[in-house]
């Protein structure tokens, strides 16, 4: 399983734009918000890893209400997409401590910088004890194969499926195979479920 990201955009091109983008880049689409309550609804169910939030979305909340509410109870890493880089909206923004502010419009290397780099912050902020193999095996009563651990050092690192694949010498398909018999033997849904499992 890839880095679930979910997209909270209230213009269906711009979201769709963004879904294509990362999907090439071998991350995958936790779901497709299109307005504050179909954003909140998300974030209960389907459990992303990261959040691609617009500020100016539908509903009785704007993207800055929602920041607000992950990082006082879901604790995942958020990046604002948008319009405004006015002083009014960004002294409302930076008490979220966002993981990165891009504003429209944005290149696609821009998208993927940012996320790369909101993930290996957030990893970096959360990841205060090294990974030892024996001890996370008997803490959760698992075993794991050398190279499911490898990778599960890269997950904690914040590396992406693709970084992973890199780094190892293996391809994408077979990282995302070892990532998913890892979640089952953990018996987690999402890399962010994992990271507070091992913390």
């Amino acid at each position: 399983m890839s880095l679930r990201i979910l997209i909270v955009e209230d213009e269906p091109i711009i979201s769709d734009d963004i879904e294509s983008t990362l999907l090439s880049n071998h991350y995958d689409i936790a779901g497709k918000a299109y307005s504050s309550t179909q954003a909140l609804d998300m974030l209960l169910t389907r459990y992303p890893d990261l959040v691609l939030l617009d500020i100016a979305i539908k509903g009785d909340k704007d993207g800055i209400d929602i920041a607000t509410i992950i990082r006082e109870k879901y604790h995942i890493p958020f990046i604002f997409l948008t319009s405004y880089s006015d002083k009014v909206t960004l002294d409302r923004a930076k008490p979220t401590m966002p993981y990165g502010y891009i504003v429209k419009p944005f290149k696609d290397r821009d998208l993927l910088t940012a996320i790369e780099m909101g993930m290996y912050r957030f990893s970096s902020e959360n990841n205060t004890v090294p990974i030892i193999k024996e001890n996370i095996e008997q803490k959760n009563n698992v075993q794991l194969t050398k190279m499911e651990y490898s990778i599960l050092i890269l997950i904690w690192e914040g590396k992406s499926n693709k970084a992973i694949s890199e780094a190892l010498f293996i391809s994408v398909n077979t990282v995302k195979t070892h990532v998913k018999n890892t979640f089952e033997k953990f018996g987690v849904r999402s890399r962010n479920e994992l990271m507070v499992l091992l913390r």
